[in-house]
């Protein structure tokens, strides 16, 4: 380890000269394979922070995939069922790890926005993880450790060149942090707050009830959020982030955007989607972007004569939209958090329609009272966390 790295450029090529440094103390990090970019750095300290707090707080190990300074998906290591197996194209690799799973669960949640992503794991990369990894498009990994036989196997991606880092798990960071902006300095303490169960107390709906495996899930939401570029909000359910919005401007926005992502997640799991014949060796980023155009709007992209035949065996028939709502309306007991309140109940109509029954977010707009009323409508149990989340 060294105090410093030279890098490249920065976020883009005509920023030079480049790198990261430590003015105190080592690096916590060693570059194993690869030679990591800016933008590859950036996701891995904060998917790494991220993973290091699902384990703390759940106490399962955990993996997240990022792309571009927020997570694509996150999730901690519950088995899956053969349906999320299949959906997750990880069916034909036998047994699972519990880390295998975790990844599996935040890649496979939105496939499309984790292409080319950056991945944390909270504990040792296994060789399960390992070859689910060696087959899908992603730029690297940070890890606490690897087994000898998984590092050979990422080591051989992308023709030697993928990006293995190897993280201290002990590492502290000093507790004020820095970054310029404009040739201006800012300065903040460290957001080390805490993300467990005391968060979850204070439920100022009608119904009280929000069962263990829930508040978990809830967690997942919130620690999810805290390295999540705002405004933000996340969909989970058993155990991993089905629906993520970022970084947008309008809360209701957010919630749209992710209730989209995370109807796209289920709406993969319908009898619809996974009779789907694809054609041999298809490419995998060709079959999922078949998948996710074949439930969209723009469906006859991929169904219309003369293309369909290059992806598909048969020609599925069109998936139309009384079916999908009919299939939408079977997705229950999904969780939601926010980063920051909820201004009006209209985000609370939209989670609703995704099969949101629990939901965490701070509280204190001047509209509480509306939002509270829209939860009992439905009889959603919501928790006041009191804790603002943003991250810029």
């Amino acid at each position: 380890m060294s105090a410093e790295m030279f890098l490249k450029y920065g976020c883009n090529p005509n920023q030079k000269p480049s790198k990261i440094y430590v003015k105190n103390n080592e690096l916590p990090i060693t570059v194993l394979n690869g030679n990591p970019g800016y933008i590859n750095l950036l996701d891995a300290f904060n998917g790494w922070q991220l993973v290091k707090e699902l384990k703390e707080a759940t106490g399962l190990c955990a993996a997240t995939s990022f792309k571009h300074v927020s997570p694509a998906g996150a999730a901690v290591g519950i088995p899956l069922s053969e349906t999320l197996k299949k959906i997750y194209f990880v069916d034909d690799l036998g047994e699972l790890s519990p880390m295998a799973c975790a990844y599996a669960r935040a890649r496979g949640a939105d496939r499309m926005s984790s292409y080319g992503d950056f991945v944390a794991l909270s504990d040792t990369c296994d060789v399960s993880t390992a070859k689910m990894l060696q087959r899908e498009v992603s730029d690297g990994i940070i890890a606490p450790d690897y087994t000898d036989e998984a590092l050979e196997i990422l080591k051989s991606k992308r023709k030697g060149t993928y990006n293995v880092i190897k993280i201290d798990p002990n590492y502290i960071p000093e507790e004020i942090e820095t970054k310029q902006v404009f040739g201006v300095t800012f300065e903040q303490g460290r957001n080390n707050l805490k993300i467990n169960n005391e968060l979850l107390q204070n439920i100022v709906t009608d119904n009280k009830d929000i069962p263990e495996d829930k508040k978990r899930d809830l967690l997942i939401s919130l620690i999810t959020l805290k390295y999540t570029q705002s405004n933000s909000v996340c969909y989970v359910k058993d155990g991993q982030a089905i629906g993520i919005g970022a970084g947008q401007q309008s809360r209701i926005h957010c919630t749209r955007l992710a209730g989209n992502k995370a109807d796209i997640w289920w709406l993969r799991q319908s009898p619809q989607v996974l009779s789907l014949k694809f054609v041999d060796n298809i490419r995998r980023p060709d079959r999922d972007n078949a998948i996710d155009v074949y439930i969209s709007d723009e469906y006859m992209d991929v169904l219309a004569d003369g293309v369909w035949q290059n992806i598909f065996k048969e020609k599925p028939s069109i998936f139309t939209k009384e079916e999908q709502k009919e299939w939408l309306e079977k997705n229950t007991n999904v969780c939601l958090g926010s980063d920051a309140f909820f201004p009006f109940g209209d985000n609370i109509e939209r989670a609703k329609k995704s099969g949101v029954s629990y939901i965490a977010e701070p509280g204190g707009s001047i509209r509480d009272d509306n939002v509270i009323d829209t939860c009992n409508k439905y009889n959603i149990a919501m928790a006041f966390t009191g804790i603002r989340l943003f991250h810029h």
